[in-house]
């Protein structure tokens, strides 16, 4: 009997120190190890990390304000050190910033980095000596041919392809002087090679450059590769196929992506004075505040202001055109200032006789103000003969690939 009791106590022993055992595993198998995180050249784990966003009225100064900082640095003292690398009047509100402080010594701050965008960042670092360091996170380009047709708006048509919306501006300045950007419609096709950045393989920034495109529009096919004449160049331009630039004098229009409200006409009802008349201009609808661009270099020959037209600037482009830009909200040149194509000379507005925002965009040939939109406008200079066959030979692969690509797409 005594030996059945002392087999019966060693069990329930055995049996209560292997649960208690098998307990102790399962509590350390449900805590997680904490995850390494490493960005910026620190790794996280080994400080008590704050994010946080510049503020209105942030200053760098500020920011050291929060943290005590070690041996008893001084803030002007920190501020002069590292000016030189690092321009502190600069910081923005909105862009975030991390702080990195010492877990032993109380909130002591060991280093600050400060986020300008999604790849460039600046890294003050307080640990031994104050070093200033403006980095970039390794990036990387990866190229390919985008090629569909029109579906709704050029934007939405580069999104359902996957691609950064900042890729439609990008077309629009190469074409715009050859394709209304107001009159693309459903059934144009384009296709374009591009260069797209990612940060680490993954995370994608958008569209770095433009190696060929296309363009079709109402039937009629715009080639477009960017060139550069000579090395001293510092942007490419762009030619079509036959080496002809795609720069005309002016440009179709003097916005970027807004609807035509109203066009030229001799008899138009006037939706203010509610009568017809004569609308000798062509009406851009946008919203307030949008950039107006002179559409073509020349002298600023007015700017004002009249009950009728509110707000306008008027530009002499030669002795034989002229363009005026009326009902700006804002007007950002002066009288006998020189500007270039595509030069921002005001803001659109709803000033003078005008029912909403709008620029009412007016044309003068030979002192008679006439539809641009039904004008043959004057082209830039033509490519060289020498140029032109350095060129031909440079895009002879570009196109072939865009022409295999479209011929497959569009069935051609």
């Amino acid at each position: 009997m005594r030996y059945l009791v002392l087999a019966i106590l060693f069990v329930t022993f055995f049996t209560a120190c292997n649960s208690k055992d098998e307990a102790e595993k399962a509590k350390k198998a449900t805590v997680k190890k904490e995850p390494i995180i490493k960005e910026f050249g620190f790794t996280f784990n080994d400080y008590k990390v704050v994010r946080d966003t510049i503020r209105s009225g942030d200053t760098f100064g500020k920011l050291l304000e929060k943290f005590p900082l070690k041996d008893s640095l001084r803030i002007h003292d920190v501020t002069e050190k590292v000016k030189d690398s690092f321009n502190v009047r600069r910081i923005k509100a909105g862009k975030p910033y991390i702080l990195f402080l010492d877990k032993e010594k109380p909130n002591t701050l060991q280093a600050l980095v400060y986020i300008e965008d999604r790849i460039n960042y600046t890294v003050v670092d307080f640990r031994d000596s104050i070093v200033v360091s403006n980095k970039q996170k390794p990036t990387t380009l990866r190229r390919r041919v985008v090629a569909a047709e029109i579906e709704g708006s050029l934007s939405e048509t580069l999104g359902n392809a996957g691609v950064s919306a900042g890729l439609a501006n990008k077309l629009a300045n190469i074409y715009a002087y050859t394709v209304d950007f107001f009159k693309i419609q459903k059934g144009d096709k384009f296709a374009v090679t591009i260069n797209e950045r990612y940060i680490d393989d993954s995370i994608y920034v958008g569209v770095e450059s433009i190696e060929a495109s296309y363009f079709e529009h109402k039937g009629k096919k715009i080639f477009a590769f960017p060139y550069k004449l000579s090395e001293n160049q510092k942007q490419e331009d762009f030619y079509d196929e036959n080496g002809k630039g795609l720069k005309s004098m002016f440009l179709k229009a003097p916005l970027d992506y807004f609807r035509i409200s109203s066009r030229f006409s001799g008899r138009r009802f006037h939706p203010v004075q509610m009568r017809f008349k004569a609308h000798n201009g062509t009406d851009y609808a946008a919203p307030h505040g949008t950039p107006i661009k002179t559409t073509a270099s020349g002298v600023v020959e007015r700017t004002g202001y009249t009950a009728g037209n509110g707000n306008f600037v008027k530009v002499r482009h030669s002795s034989t055109y002229s363009t005026q830009y009326l009902h700006m909200s804002k007007i950002t040149v002066r009288n006998g200032q020189r500007v270039s194509q595509g030069q921002v000379i005001g803001k659109v507005g709803s000033t003078g006789l005008a029912t909403g925002p709008h620029v009412c965009y007016r044309f003068w040939k030979n002192g008679v103000q006439v539809d641009p939109l039904r004008l043959k406008l004057p082209n830039a200079e033509p490519m060289n003969e020498s140029h032109k066959q350095k060129y031909l030979a440079h895009i002879a692969p570009l196109k072939k690939e865009l022409d295999s690509i479209t011929a497959v797409k569009f069935k051609e």
